[in-house]
C-alpha cells in the first residue's frame, strides 16, 4: 500500500448526521488557532525594517526585510498545497508554522551576529506562518455545506482581527522583555512570535482531527481519489476549465494587490500632510477593522446574494476607497474613510473570491488550486507593494490610487461577463 493510500485508508467517511457537529468542531479549532497564530506576524513585522536597518547600517535596505517575508509567503504556497494534497490540512499547517518558527529563530540569530543575509533567510522562512494563516480559511470550507461555505471562510478571516489589532501593540513589551539580555531588544518580538507559532502548531496537531480535507475527500467517494486528479497540474487544468475559477483567482489577486499597494503608502502620504504617528495609527487601525471585523457580514452576503454580487460590491468599495484616499489632499477624515473602505473592499473580495474558487473546481483539485491562488495573490501584492513606492515618488499618491482603481477594471469586467455567460444561483452554485 502506498503512503498516500495508507493515509486515505485511515480516514473513514462520517455519517451525514455527524457532519454539522464535525464542522462546528473543526471551525472552533481553526478559529482558536487563527486567533493565536495571527498574533505572531504583527508582533514582529512592525520592527522588521528597524532590525534590517540596525544590521545593515543603512535605511536603504530597511524595506527588504518585509519584502523577504512576502516572498517567503508566496514561495511556500505551492509546496504547502502539495503537502496538503498528499497528506491533508493538519500536516500542512503544522509544517508551515514549524518553518515560521525556524524563521523567527534565524532572525534572532541574525540580530545577535549582525548577519544581513541570515536575516533575509530568516524573514523568508518567517513568511511561511503567514501562508498558514491564509490557508486556514480554506480548511474551514472543506466540510462546509455549499450554502454556508462563504460564512465558514469569513469567520476564520474574522478570527484574525485579534492578532491584527493586538499584535502591533505587543511589539513594545516584547522588545522590553529582553532588556539586559544577550538578545537584542529589536529581536525580542521574534522570540515571542516563535512561541506563538509553536503553540498554534501544537493546537492544530492535537485537535484538528479528523483532518477536514481528507474527510471531505472520503465523502467524495473512490472515483475522486486518483493521484492525477489531485496534482498541481490538475489544479491548473481545473482553473483553465472553469471561467468562475479564473474570476475567483483574479478577484483574490486584484483585491489584495490594490489594498496592499495603497495601504503601504498611506502613512507616507499622511506624514506629508502633517499627520503624527498617533493619527497614522488610528487610520491604519480603522483600515484593519474594515479588513477583518466585518468579514462575517461579507460571508453572509456571499451565501445569500451570491459570490458574484459580493465581488461586484468589492470592486465598488475598492473604487470608492481609491477615490476618497487619492483626493483627500490632507483631509485626514477623508483619508480615514478611504482606508476603512479599502479594508472593507478587501474583505468582500477575499471572502467571496475564496468561496467562489472552492465552489468552482472539483474537490480533489481544491488544495492545489487554493495554493495556486495564494501564490498568485502574494506575488502580485509583492510586486504591487514594491512598485507603489516608485509610483509615489514619481507621480504622487493620487496617481497611485488611480492605478489601484484601474486594476479593478478587468475584475469588474470579467465578473459582469461571467454573470451573463455562466450565471450562479443565490447560493453560489452554477446554474
Amino acid at each position: 500500500m502506498s503512503a498516500t493510500a495508507a493515509v486515505r485508508a485511515r480516514v473513514a467517511a462520517p455519517d451525514a448526521s455527524e457532519l454539522p457537529r464535525l464542522q462546528r468542531r473543526i471551525s472552533g479549532v481553526l478559529i482558536a488557532s487563527q486567533m493565536i497564530g495571527s498574533l505572531g506576524v504583527p508582533i514582529s513585522i512592525a520592527l522588521a525594517p528597524v532590525l534590517a536597518t540596525e544590521i545593515s547600517g543603512t535605511e536603504a535596505l530597511s524595506g527588504l526585510a518585509s519584502t523577504a517575508s512576502v516572498i517567503g509567503t508566496a514561495l511556500v504556497s505551492l509546496p504547502l498545497a502539495a503537502l496538503m494534497t498528499a497528506r491533508g490540512r493538519r500536516p500542512g499547517l503544522v509544517v508551515a508554522y514549524a518553518i515560521g518558527t525556524l524563521g523567527a529563530v534565524l532572525v534572532v540569530l541574525a540580530a545577535s551576529v549582525k548577519s544581513f543575509p541570515l536575516l533575509m533567510l530568516g524573514m523568508a522562512a518567517f513568511g511561511a506562518a503567514s501562508s498558514a494563516n491564509l490557508q486556514a480559511r480554506f480548511a474551514a470550507a472543506d466540510l462546509a455545506a455549499p450554502d454556508r461555505r462563504a460564512r465558514s471562510i469569513s469567520v476564520v478571516v474574522w478570527a484574525s482581527t485579534l492578532g491584527a489589532v493586538l499584535g502591533p501593540n505587543l511589539s513594545a513589551p516584547a522588545s522590553s522583555s529582553f532588556a539586559g539580555t544577550s538578545i537584542p531588544q529589536t529581536a525580542g518580538p521574534f522570540v515571542w512570535a516563535a512561541a506563538v507559532f509553536v503553540l498554534t502548531g501544537t493546537l492544530i496537531a492535537v485537535f484538528l482531527r479528523p483532518d477536514p480535507l481528507l474527510t471531505a475527500r472520503a465523502l467524495a467517494g473512490p472515483a475522486e481519489q486518483s493521484r492525477q486528479s489531485r496534482s498541481l497540474r490538475a489544479g491548473v487544468r481545473a482553473v483553465r476549465a472553469s471561467p468562475r475559477a479564473r474570476l475567483a483567482l483574479l478577484t483574490v489577486a486584484v483585491s489584495h494587490t490594490t489594498m496592499v499597494s495603497i495601504m503601504v503608502m498611506t502613512p507616507v502620504d499622511l506624514g506629508h500632510h502633517g499627520a503624527g504617528l498617533k493619527l497614522v495609527g488610528l487610520v491604519i487601525s480603522g483600515h484593519i477593522a474594515g479588513m477583518f471585523a466585518f468579514s462575517p457580514v461579507m460571508g453572509w452576503l456571499a451565501d445569500r446574494l451570491g459570490r458574484l454580487s459580493v465581488i461586484g460590491l468589492a470592486a465598488g468599495l475598492l473604487s470608492v476607497a481609491a477615490l476618497l484616499a487619492g483626493t483627500a489632499h490632507g483631509n485626514h477624515a477623508q483619508s480615514a474613510a478611504g482606508l476603512f473602505l479599502l479594508g472593507l473592499g478587501w474583505s468582500a473580495g477575499m471572502v467571496a473570491g475564496s468561496a467562489l474558487l472552492t465552489d468552482s473546481v472539483p474537490q480533489p483539485a481544491r488544495a492545489a488550486v487554493q495554493g495556486l491562488s495564494d501564490l498568485t495573490m502574494n506575488t502580485a501584492a509583492g510586486l504591487g507593494g514594491a512598485a507603489s513606492g516608485l509610483v509615489m515618488s514619481q507621480a504622487g499618491y493620487g496617481w497611485l490610487n488611480a492605478i489601484g482603481a484601474a486594476l479593478l477594471l478587468p475584475m469588474a469586467a470579467l465578473a459582469l461577463f461571467t454573470s451573463r455567460r455562466h450565471p450562479v444561483t443565490a447560493k453560489g452554485v452554477s446554474s
